[in-house]
């Protein structure tokens, strides 16, 4: 079962989300399909700064919380990022995130490593002993367990050509900074460029949910084109990638 989920791509506000149900916990494709619902009911239609993104998320982890409470005794959650436009013609944009989604910033042109503009909420980046049975690694904050107390908010310019890359960790944790800028600055098109990072993932031992959502700037135009490529799929299931690229 796919327990990433992510934005549609023809909602009414410049908002992004990627979530990743925590693998081994309750419900975890709920809560991260739940996560991202909650997140758009709470700031679109409004004026989105950093203290609502913080207050949206502190929300769903309560919301969230009580969804997966309703069916189970066992914890459930999932880990988060997300992007907001902001600023004239779409200009600024602000980062959240909780957890190990990460999202990376792509300058207009080749040549340069994707840039890292999230910090994981790992045990071993926040200085923090891992449970009995657990890894540094693993995410230390999570949305939907009450594990999450500050949630973590940037800005960032964006400008013509440029892109964020929204990612789970089936993803990044399988493809070098300076691939994915690679792999996304290809001529293909964008929907196509998002295939073959996931199928990059794949091919250097990705087994997990993996899902890429892409929000790129347009050169010297004030529109935006965005596309996503999102995937729960085993190894070898990318013409599924294709169809759910396909979809409207």
């Amino acid at each position: 079962m796919n327990e990433d989920w992510h934005s549609s791509l023809d909602g009414p506000a410049p908002l992004f989300v990627v979530a990743d149900g925590v693998g081994g916990g309750a419900l975890a494709a709920r809560a991260s399909r739940e996560l991202v619902s909650n997140l758009h009911a709470t700031l679109e239609g409004r004026h989105i700064d950093a203290s609502a993104i913080r207050n949206a998320l502190l929300r769903a982890d309560r919301e969230v919380g009580r969804s997966i409470a309703s069916e189970t005794d066992a914890s459930g959650a999932a880990t988060v990022a997300l992007c907001a436009g902001s600023g004239p013609l779409l200009s600024k944009w602000l980062v959240g995130w909780v957890g190990d989604c990460r999202v990376y910033r792509l300058g207009a042109e080749a040549g340069q490593p994707a840039q890292l503009l999230t910090l994981d909420d790992t045990y071993e980046h926040l200085a923090e002993a891992p449970p009995l049975g657990g890894s540094r690694d693993d995410p230390a904050r999570m949305v939907g367990n009450g594990a999450v107390s500050a949630p973590n908010v940037g800005e960032v310019a964006l400008r013509g050509g440029e892109m964020l890359v929204l990612c789970s960790d089936g993803v990044h944790k399988h493809v070098a900074a300076r691939d994915m800028s690679r792999v996304l600055h290809g001529s293909a098109p964008l929907e196509r460029r998002c295939g073959k990072l996931l199928a990059l993932a794949r091919a250097r031992g990705s087994s997990d949910d993996a899902t890429v959502l892409v929000v790129q700037r347009e050169p010297r135009r004030a529109r935006l084109a965005w596309l996503a490529g999102c995937a729960a799929l085993l190894v070898g299931a990318l013409a599924a990638i294709a169809a759910f690229l396909s979809m409207p």
